[in-house]
């Protein structure tokens, strides 16, 4: 008795632990596994601009709801940087124009650059 108790404790830290970290279990996961579960994935694409706008991606300096305005016949901003900047947003609890320099110097970083716009090659000729 006492054998299954525990086991069924267990198994239910097991599922809570899980569902807890569900965003880094998801990624390794099979894709078949994935498919079978569609509410552990918390992203839909959103392809227009007037839906971006609606989650808060639009400020002063990126002004999406001109865009809106003015009838741009583009479907939206890429899904992929969309997405990741809604995560940085969601993560680090900063606005659309923090996340947004925050994905950028990623970006740099990825490509040897710092966030100054210089390379980080030593090899890189600055001066002439």
């Amino acid at each position: 008795m006492l054998f299954y108790l525990s086991l069924v404790a267990f198994l239910s830290l097991l599922v809570m632990l899980t569902y807890r970290y569900r965003s880094f279990v998801q990624p390794h996961l099979p894709e078949r596994l994935r498919a079978f579960f569609p509410r552990l994935q918390n992203y839909t694409p959103l392809s227009t601009f007037s839906q971006q706008a609606g989650v808060g991606m639009t400020s002063s300096n990126f002004d999406i709801e001109a865009n809106i305005r003015e009838g741009d016949s583009r479907s939206g901003l890429d899904e992929a940087g969309t997405q990741e900047v809604l995560e940085i947003m969601r993560r680090e609890r900063i606005n659309f124009d923090q996340a947004r320099l925050v994905r950028h110097n990623r970006i740099l970083a990825r490509n040897g650059i710092d966030p100054s716009g210089m390379p980080l090659d030593s090899k890189a000729i600055t001066r002439l």
